[in-house]
């Protein structure tokens, strides 16, 4: 079943790589992957490209997974809300650009802070609850993913795409849309390890919801147990 399931992740991740290059090749520019949004723009933005509306999908997508663990596996809860917490993070960051244009200038700066300032006082309230979770989870290929996404989020996007490197490499010959257009195709290729790493973890969060004692509760209404008659 494993096996199948990562098959399907290379299937899927080849399927969308190949329709968006398949798409620039065909109608140059179709990946809007540099817009200019009015006379005074010279630098450009990638906002509009379907690049950036595929990862606030995926990131979407994982946001709901965790939702579904933090419903249906309580044991799991605390990290199902932490990484939640943070797939909420990485759609308010990527959608700065309209969060500024349409609300307020640096309005999406706000917003993340709130965010965060709830996740923080989240994982310090239930830190021993957090704790147990994760040693019952770690290691897994799940978490695995899921750091290795977010080290190509965190460390290599930010690196890779610094504006002064691509001018350095490329000297006379520098244009912008290149720059943006490799940290977007990498930022992407972090969000599907990150929504891989989210199904996997699901999977596993899963399985050990199931292999925990049930309450009598649970037992009763599966009709395990029968119902107590009380003293009278």
């Amino acid at each position: 079943m494993a096996l199948i399931r990562y098959m399907f992740y290379l299937l899927g991740i080849a399927f969308f790589t190949w329709m968006l290059t398949a798409l620039e090749i065909a109608s140059p520019g179709s990946l809007n992957l540099q817009v200019f949004t009015d006379a005074s723009d010279t630098l450009g933005t990638s906002e509009y490209s379907p690049l950036e509306t595929i990862q606030v999908g995926v990131l979407a997508v994982c946001g709901l997974l965790y939702a579904w663990v933090a419903s249906n596996c309580p044991s799991q809860r605390p990290i199902a809300f932490t990484f939640g917490g943070m797939a909420l993070s990485f759609i308010i960051r990527e959608l700065d650009y309209f969060l500024d244009l349409y609300i307020a200038d640096n309005f999406w700066q706000l917003l993340l802070g709130v965010v965060l300032a709830l996740l923080i006082a989240y994982l310090y309230r239930h830190r021993r609850r957090f704790r147990i979770a994760w040693h019952r989870l770690w290691p897994s290929p799940g978490m695995t993913l899921l750091f290795a996404g977010s080290t190509i989020i965190f460390a290599f996007v930010p690196l890779v795409g610094h504006e002064p490197l691509w001018v350095a490499i490329l000297g006379d010959n520098y244009h912008r849309v290149v720059k943006l257009a490799v940290e977007e195709f990498i930022e992407l290729s972090g969000y599907f390890l990150w929504l891989i790493g989210t199904i996997e973890y699901t999977y596993q969060a899963k399985a050990i919801s199931s292999q925990e004692p049930q309450t009598v509760a649970a037992k009763r209404r599966a009709g395990r147990l029968p119902k107590s008659k009380g003293r009278f």
